[in-house]
């Protein structure tokens, strides 16, 4: 079970998509345009993890968070940056010495994290083998951003459906049921789609 702490994330999109659409575009020699890209687009390149989604980024921010779950997160680096508050007696006004303060004290944390850390951290923080507590800031996370960005947040998964089977020693069972099967088809289903209509354009090209 999972603890329903007083953790509260928000989460804002600090940069546009239309970034990582052009870098893309740029690579293929093509030139920038002014929108969106489609979720459709946003949904492949997040699947592709090509480099373009380092330039989507977001700013978290975690209110009444354990100070022991920070360390959990804190641990991730690559494309995300944390801001915890400090914990020194000259800068915060604690209620007992920084010595004695227990690491369940309540802290607060900012992060700027981009598209493929979210990714990155989900794997490790949905997986049900995490810690329960440090699982539910980081499903509230997630939250917050399927509130800005249903379709990242749709690719914040654990490790076993990025991977397609648990890679645990000491699995949760999940890997194994027909729930997994469906979540695992809808996570890769823009792949999916999009293979089948390139291998049907190709058969029908040389049956032409």
């Amino acid at each position: 079970m999972e603890n329903n702490d007083e953790v509260k994330v928000t989460a804002e999109l600090a940069t546009s998509w239309k970034r990582a659409l052009n870098a893309a575009r740029k690579t293929v020699g093509k030139k920038k345009l002014d929108k969106e890209p489609s979720d459709g687009w946003k949904a492949w390149m997040l699947l592709a993890e090509h480099s373009p989604i380092r330039l989507v980024e977001y700013d978290l921010s975690f209110e009444s968070i354990r100070q022991w779950v920070t360390v959990h997160l804190v641990r991730h680096w690559l494309g995300f940056i944390p801001f915890v508050h400090s914990q020194r007696e000259d800068r915060r006004q604690l209620d007992c010495s920084r010595d004695e303060l227990p690491q369940g004290a309540l802290n607060d944390m900012d992060v700027a994290a981009n598209a493929q850390a979210l990714i990155n951290v989900s794997r490790k923080r949905l997986c049900a083998k995490a810690s329960p507590e440090t699982r539910t800031a980081w499903k509230r996370t997630q939250d917050a951003i399927r509130e800005i960005d249903p379709i990242m947040a749709s690719k914040m998964v654990p490790n076993c459906i990025y991977r397609g089977f648990c890679p645990e020693h000491d699995t949760c069972g999940y890997a194994y049921t027909e729930k997994f099967k469906k979540d695992l088809e809808e996570y890769r289903k823009e792949c999916t789609e999009l293979h089948r209509k390139q291998f049907e354009e190709q058969k029908n090209k040389i049956d032409s």
